[in-house]
């Protein structure tokens, strides 16, 4: 895997644009995540971490990796969805992955292709795969794809950081998208730190304590 690491102009550009998650960025320090260099990888990976914690995911991944070895389109080939459903994958995700497989095998999975690609016409191909809903695409664009601006609504843990930082009872789409407005076109680096900002302790004693001052601080998840 490689990685994703924001460049100093992104976070200059965001800390200009945006002085609450500024300040997040300059207490928080340089960030960087791991990325995927296959796609197939990345999408499997992703059809694993639907609509289940983190942890759980990876213990599963763990044991797709032990039992069948690297996760490409030729270790998966002749996987049967009964062996998939074995490491603790759901029939719904062992056939999502079963079609995946096939499709990549097919050659229906061109990274270099895609790669040529607008976020959008990337997005427009990928939604067509069975079990790729637009959750799955976003972070396909972040850590395969490795695409600058991009952000996600649907990602409850983005969703937290926002509510976090800004103080917020509750987060709509629309308002979510007035955020995504200021921090384009950086809006990829803005997730990493709103992800970070979803855990971060710091964030709910401020809350906490302008909240008892009487500060009005001003919010929500996959496919």
């Amino acid at each position: 895997m490689g990685k994703i690491e924001p460049t100093d102009e992104a976070i200059e550009y965001l800390s200009r644009k945006d002085k609450k998650l500024g300040a997040f960025i300059a207490r928080r320090g340089k960030l960087c995540a791991a990325s995927y260099d296959s796609l197939f990888h990345a999408l499997v990976s992703s059809v694993i971490v639907q609509q289940i914690a983190t942890p759980a995911a990876e213990a599963i991944e763990k044991r797709v990796i032990d039992g069948l070895g690297e996760i490409t389109p030729e270790r998966f080939k002749d996987v049967t969805v009964k062996e998939l459903k074995s490491f603790g994958l759901s029939q719904r995700k062992a056939e999502y992955i079963a079609g995946i497989t096939k499709l990549a095998n097919s050659g229906g999975l061109d990274f270099e292709e895609l790669n040529g690609l607008s976020d959008e016409e990337i997005t427009e191909r990928l939604l067509k795969i069975r079990g790729v809903g637009p959750w799955t695409v976003e972070m396909l664009l972040m850590f395969c794809f490795c695409r600058p601006n991009v952000t996600s609504y649907g990602d409850l843990a983005i969703r937290r950081g926002v509510m976090k930082l800004y103080g917020l009872k509750e987060l709509s789409k629309k308002r979510f998208s007035r955020y995504a407005k200021r921090w384009s076109p950086c809006c990829t680096t803005a997730s990493l730190y709103l992800w970070e900002a979803a855990v971060d302790s710091g964030l709910s004693d401020t809350k906490r304590t302008t909240k008892r001052k009487g500060t009005a601080l001003a919010k929500e998840a996959a496919d």
